[in-house]
């Protein structure tokens, strides 16, 4: 990593965390093995111990894992991250790692159904006591705290709503409480945002998201300090096995080679699509965090270089406008994913967050009209034409 560290994030991305074999391979090779050999039960038991590097077992450790896992701290300015199976699985291992039975959790309360569900269902089964808050209100977080407070959670930019949330000052309120701070930055890229030097400990990601991009596969990955990693995530990794298959690993890191440059033109037709959107009379209102008038316009542009590839925005009609609005796009397909070279749209309210009551999505700001758009890699007008019909039909 540190041969490339005084690069630019796209050159980094095309060369760090390189490990080539002796054949001398141009691509990254896929080290698709379950185990190891060792020369003799001295060096095994190095090893195990270590007291000597290496691969152990692919459940823990492997080549083609390690190199994403480098080439994802290039670009990150991390000191140590590990690769999970899936983004969830990084999320969730990420908390448990840090609270055990009497601690407390304060998270935002606009989150990803799944993240959630951990924060809301599973960690209070184990003892863990949790509060969520609204996250731009900083007088909130500091409110929440207890003295058994361990660890903060949010998203920022939000999923569905693109909320955005000021991490140096939550990070500040979480250091002075002896709390951690963990942000899943997936809305706003690592390109586009970098939690860790705003003060966060730790940053999650679906890379089943931009960094794969293609639709093809899952994975996560946690990213902070060596000392974090050693210290919370290595062990329960290595012990509870959310691993990430190697051909998944090298999956991710072709797609991060093409990173930028898909983020940009994603970027750039959400930017477009925006606008275009937000002038049509069918829709009540738009939250882009490259819009000026977005609610925390002031904070994203001291944390964010850029803006994300998502668009939210309610349409006339609740629910029944919404899905007239899904039923006549021809491009845009309907799926809960994002991130894609494919744009896509989901209708959050009976998809990624279909298990809450109406009350508390509107508590989260998700009206029964809104839709959530990734956009794709296809061409701009192409995409507002399609947009645009749907919303004359609404």
């Amino acid at each position: 990593m540190t041969k490339y560290a005084h690069l630019h994030p796209e050159t980094r991305l095309v060369h760090s965390g390189g490990l080539r074999s002796e054949f001398g391979e141009t691509s990254e090779a896929l080290f698709l093995t379950q185990g190891f050999v060792y020369d003799n039960p001295q060096e095994a038991e190095a090893r195990f111990d270590g007291s000597e590097p290496g691969f152990i077992y692919s459940r823990f450790s492997n080549p083609t894992v390690a190199m994403f896992e480098q080439r994802m701290c290039a670009l990150e300015g991390a000191e140590a991250a590990r690769a999970t199976a899936s983004g969830m699985a990084a999320v969730t291992a990420a908390l448990m790692s840090i609270v055990r039975a009497g601690d407390h959790v304060v998270a935002a309360q606009a989150l990803f159904g799944s993240c959630r569900w951990v924060i809301e269902e599973w960690l209070p089964r184990f003892g863990v006591a949790t509060t969520l808050v609204h996250g731009p209100d900083l007088a909130a977080w500091s409110a929440a705290v207890r003295p058994e407070t361990k660890s903060f959670f949010l998203e920022s930019p939000a999923n569905p709503t693109l909320e955005v949330i000021d991490i140096a000052g939550v990070a500040a309120i979480a250091k002075a409480c002896g709390a951690k701070l963990i942000v899943d930055n997936v809305f706003a890229t690592p390109l586009f945002q970098k939690p860790l030097m705003l003060g966060a400990d730790c940053v999650v990601y679906s890379a089943t998201k931009h960094i794969d991009g293609q639709g093809r596969c899952l994975g996560g990955v946690i990213l902070g300090s060596r000392e974090f990693i050693d210290t919370h995530i290595h062990q329960v990794l290595r012990q509870t096995g959310p691993a990430i298959s190697p051909f998944n690993a090298w999956i991710l890191l072709k797609g991060l080679e093409t990173l930028p440059v898909r983020v940009e033109r994603q970027a750039q037709t959400a930017t477009h699509l925006a606008h275009i959107i937000a002038q049509h009379p069918k829709v009540k209102r738009v939250n882009f965090p490259g819009d000026p008038h977005h609610p925390q316009a002031d904070i994203i542009a001291r944390q964010m270089s850029g803006p994300s590839t998502l668009i939210a925005f309610e349409v006339d009609g609740e629910r029944a406008g919404a899905y007239r609005f899904l039923n006549t796009l021809e491009i845009v397909k309907i799926s809960n994913n994002l991130g894609d070279a494919k744009s896509l749209v989901t209708h959050p309210a009976t998809t990624t967050h279909q298990r809450f009551t109406p009350e508390q999505r509107l508590a989260m700001g998700i009206p029964e009209g809104m839709v959530r758009l990734s956009c794709g890699l296809e061409h701009q007008a192409d995409l507002a034409a399609d947009i645009l019909a749907a919303l004359d039909s609404v």
